[in-house]
């Protein structure tokens, strides 16, 4: 009936995604590279520009740059027998021009950091970067590409890439044009080309190999670069763990409302959360924690009864809420302030305003109106009844103008609870407090995104 796991092994567990560090340190070692190679690219190509023939002007930096800017990638041998020369005698003459050859022709290094910042900034699986060809990306405007990519394990996916990918990618296209003009025409399509002498021929493209005898693998480059984690060891880098550790950082503000909230159409959520959701660095469960710490605490607050005080109560307060007073340990002059309005907010009075319950402790307290209405430190008084009646009518407004499931999530519990607050007020003051109320946003305080006009 349930039939097999998918992608389960004995002994499989889901990767562990890179801390906080590891993550930002092996972002900025790509773009360090690529940076520091694209500006060692235009300075060759503005040599060449300088440059002449070097067969009839001699062999200086700028000339070595117009060779290879018009005639491709070649050593210095290869260079001297244009001319009849030996091996040494060509080294002789010429001199090195490996400096030259791998500004205007990124190689294995330079490739692999476009590569892998490529796969941090979109996520997407090892196999699906590595085929991936110019046709593969389609233009939607100047800013915007869709790119299609084959996964693997299931077909052709698609994906509109962010900003940050795009230009990544147009400055590598930028960066391998020259290459592409010089290699083989059946390779200028593929995506990744880089200048790589092998056995086969200088020019390669597709998956990335462990390539002699230069050896340039994934675990040199890391250690090339320094990539640490948070512990100071040099991380082992493995590129489904970036796809894992851009799943986790994942923004899924744009999830609310989605009747499949998932990452991948073709996991199950069970395989979501084992792979993506329960992988979590020490900084993200902490913020977890926390989050669950805060919404224990709004339960908590949400059943409580509102303190609501009648004129004859006001009097009694120490007497009406004795656990109130010593849970805040408040004196004769502080309860006088409360009840007296020298701690009003805009729908209550604040028992201590600096308390931290909605921000830093010691600060003021810098909630909206409404969060009061849910507040352990809100007590209502009859001078409170005409700004709870014009919030009321600010709840109004925006059940009108917003989605209902976003009006809930937003202010439902808030809603719900001034109703139970006025429920509590004599029906006589408050036929007299809404006499007052005009029904506009210029009653409240409000921020610009928050207005109902």
């Amino acid at each position: 009936m349930g039939g097999r796991l998918y992608n389960r092994y004995p002994g499989y567990e889901p990767h562990d995604p890179y801390d906080e560090v590891a993550w930002q340190n092996l972002a900025d070692a790509c773009r360090r590279v690529i940076k520091e190679s694209w500006a060692a690219h235009w300075s060759a190509r503005a040599a060449a520009e300088t440059g002449q023939d070097p067969y009839a002007h001699g062999w200086t930096h700028e000339n070595i740059c117009w060779q290879m800017v018009h005639h491709g990638p070649a050593t210095t041998a290869e260079l001297g027998a244009q001319d009849g020369w030996t091996s040494s005698q060509a080294r002789y003459r010429i001199g090195p021009v490996h400096i030259q050859r791998q500004a205007l022709f990124p190689g294995p290094r330079v490739m692999l950091a476009y590569q892998l910042l490529f796969g941090v900034y979109t996520g997407i699986v090892p196999d699906g970067i590595d085929d991936l060809g110019v046709e593969d990306l389609e233009w939607a405007g100047q800013a915007t590409i869709l790119l299609k990519y084959l996964k693997g394990r299931t077909s052709h996916e698609s994906l509109t890439l962010s900003k940050k990918a795009v230009r990544l990618l147009e400055r590598w296209l930028e960066h391998s044009a020259l290459l592409r003009v010089h290699c083989p025409p059946e390779l200028r399509e593929g995506l990744w080309l880089r200048f790589e002498p092998t056995a086969s021929g200088p020019y390669r493209r597709g998956p990335w190999r462990i390539s002699r005898p230069y050896r340039t693998t994934l675990t040199q480059w890391v250690n090339d670069q320094g990539v640490v984690d948070a512990n100071g060891a040099v991380i082992r880098l493995h590129r489904h763990v970036i796809r894992t550790t851009f799943e986790s950082h994942r923004d899924r503000g744009s999830w609310f409302g989605s009747r499949r909230s998932t990452i991948d159409p073709n996991h199950s959520p069970a395989v979501e959360g084992d792979h993506y959701l329960s992988a979590m660095t020490t900084a993200q469960k902490n913020s977890v924690e926390e989050i669950v710490e805060q919404a224990q605490g709004d339960l908590l607050r949400r059943s409580r009864p509102p303190m609501v005080l009648s004129e004859q109560d006001i009097a009694l307060f120490a007497d009406q809420f004795p656990q109130l007073v010593s849970e805040l340990e408040l004196d004769e002059a502080a309860i006088a302030e409360l009840v007296g309005g020298q701690r009003d907010v805009f729908v209550a009075s604040c028992a201590d305003p600096l308390a931290g319950v909605h921000g830093p402790k010691g600060k003021p307290c810098p909630a909206r109106p409404w969060v009061c209405l849910l507040c352990p430190l809100a007590l209502f008084t009859p001078a409170h009844a005409v700004n709870l009646l014009r919030m009321k009518a600010f709840f109004a407004r925006q059940w009108q103008q917003l989605p209902a499931a976003q009006f809930m999530a937003v202010f439902g519990h808030y809603a719900q609870r001034i109703d139970e607050v006025l429920s509590k007020y004599d029906p006589a003051q408050l036929a007299r407090a809404a006499t007052e109320v005009a029904d506009t946003d210029d009653e409240i305080p409000l921020h610009p995104e928050e207005s109902t006009r």
